[in-house]
């Protein structure tokens, strides 16, 4: 080859790798500004907002067991140990004692006249509240009123011109919106950290009442009472509770939509209270089993599990076995909308309910009520009229007429034994079966009958002071 040629070539190619190398760097630059431009940045947000958080701490006195042993010692002056301890230790006192134990938190603060908002857990049972501001103010804090139901509570702080969160709308958020939270983390003030919102309208299993917002925002200890912020610098949430194994944050963060709060905030600056609206039932998800029991089309709505006795349910008609498809207008997905929607409402207030009951559909009204109602727990099974549901491995024994009275019940059976397919359903002894397939039970023969060789049964039971319905499948 010519070598002229070839060093033409060559230099060529290395000038095409030089091009494609100034190339790609420039769409390297491109992308990484590109990526910049999408990720949000909170310095502004935190400018605007950050002088509106505020750091609280509370003195709870707590009772306390002063001594130097790895157990209580009597407090009685009747136990017959009270002497002996008091003779042979004699610099011990056996008395309870009472502490004070300091609690940190974070709030803000919604009015300029000195409104703060915070969690009814932060304070609850304080004998002093201290409001800490971002200028470095101690305030003292007066509790206008908390609610435990929903975790909020109200302060007042004396104080002008004071700066204000603006309310946002926690109704608009959806899945994947940044969002951020502001608040003292182990007392350490102002601290600011950022993810996004999860998912919205989630139901905790201890919290009946808040369809919380979860994100994936770092909340630790301290934060709780704290704001959640949009990228407007709205607050959008009360940070609440987080889920964790171990005590610390591990992705799963949960707050209060500020709508609630707000409400919650209004009723207790008017009354020091809040109430909550009662229906007075126990309701639980419709699975694709029971549906099928119940021969539904679908698996919307709440099933009614229990009715309490003289509860606004009850007046109104309802019934357990009850499928409760809208309340208000607003169709139930799923149970947990229901207590939601109850809980928001008040004492007196009417819910229009639409109901499925046995393929029908029904329209009740039903004015709430504010008491509640509790099932009381049987006495011992009787020992005799046992019977073995072998298919379903259940045994089962008739109730006298004493524990009926007691549960105030007409009819039903309650389980000695379970095994097999009961078993890993979730039954368990001493569970009163009230009905099959919202068929009522009277005893251990009808029960039988209405189980048959049926390949899937709902039963209705009693556990405790719940009632919820229970599938059981041979398939």
């Amino acid at each position: 080859m010519n070598k002229k040629l070839f060093v033409l070539i060559l230099s060529t190619s290395l000038g095409m790798i030089g091009c494609n190398q100034a190339f790609a760097d420039t769409d390297n630059t491109q992308s990484a500004i590109t990526t910049e431009a999408q990720l949000p940045n909170f310095t502004k947000l935190v400018k605007q907002v950050g002088n509106t958080v505020v750091n609280i701490t509370s003195d709870l006195k707590v009772s306390t067991n002063q001594n130097n042993f790895p157990f209580p010692i009597p407090a009685d002056p009747n136990d017959p140990f009270y002497q002996l301890f008091k003779h042979a230790f004699p610099n011990q006192n056996p008395q309870n004692n009472q502490q004070v134990r300091r609690a940190f938190g974070s709030g803000f603060i919604i009015s300029s006249d000195g409104y703060i908002l915070t969690n009814a857990h932060v304070i609850n049972g304080a004998k002093k509240i201290i409001v800490r501001t971002t200028d470095k103010q101690e305030l003292e804090a007066k509790l206008i009123g908390l609610d435990t139901k929903t975790d909020v509570a109200l302060l007042k702080v004396n104080g002008k011109n004071l700066h204000s969160v603006i309310i946002g709308d926690s109704n608009k958020l959806e899945a994947g919106q940044w969002v951020a939270a502001i608040g003292a983390p182990f007392g350490f003030d102002n601290t600011v950290t950022q993810g996004i919102v999860s998912a919205i309208n989630r139901n905790l299993p201890t919290d009946n009442y808040i369809p919380f917002i979860q994100t994936d925002v770092p909340i630790n200890p301290g934060n709780s009472g704290g704001p959640l912020f949009n990228l407007k610098g709205e607050v959008v949430g009360i940070n609440s509770q987080i889920y964790s194994k171990n005590g610390g944050y591990m992705g799963l963060s949960f707050s209060i939509p500020i709508d609630i709060a707000i409400n919650i905030a209004d009723q207790l600056k008017a009354h020091g209270s809040v109430e909550h609206g009662l229906l007075g039932i126990q309701v639980q998800d419709v699975t694709q089993q029971i549906a099928q029991s119940f021969g539904l089309s679908s698996q919307n709505g709440a099933l009614v599990a229990y009715v309490a006795k003289d509860s606004a349910a009850a007046m109104a008609g309802i019934k357990p076995g009850d499928v409760i498809l809208s309340a208000n207008g607003t169709e139930l997905n799923d149970a947990n909308k229901l207590p939601i929607i109850v809980g928001n409402m008040k004492p007196g207030d009417r819910i229009d309910l639409l109901i499925n009951r046995n393929g029908k559909q029904l329209n009740i009204v039903a004015t709430l009520g504010g008491g509640a109602s509790k099932v009381s727990n049987a006495s011992a099974p009787t020992k005799t009229n046992a019977l073995k549901i072998n298919n379903y491995g259940i045994e089962v024994r008739n109730l006298s007429s004493e524990q009926l009275n007691q549960l105030g019940i007409k009819g039903g059976v309650i389980i000695s034994n379970v095994t097999g397919i009961a078993q890993l359903s979730g039954l368990l002894p001493d569970d009163i079966i009230v009905s099959v397939n919202n068929i009522q039970v009277n005893n251990v023969q009808q029960l039988k009958t209405l189980i048959g060789n049926k390949p899937t049964i709902a039963l209705l039971i009693i556990r405790g002071d719940a009632q919820m319905f229970i599938t059981l499948t041979t398939r």
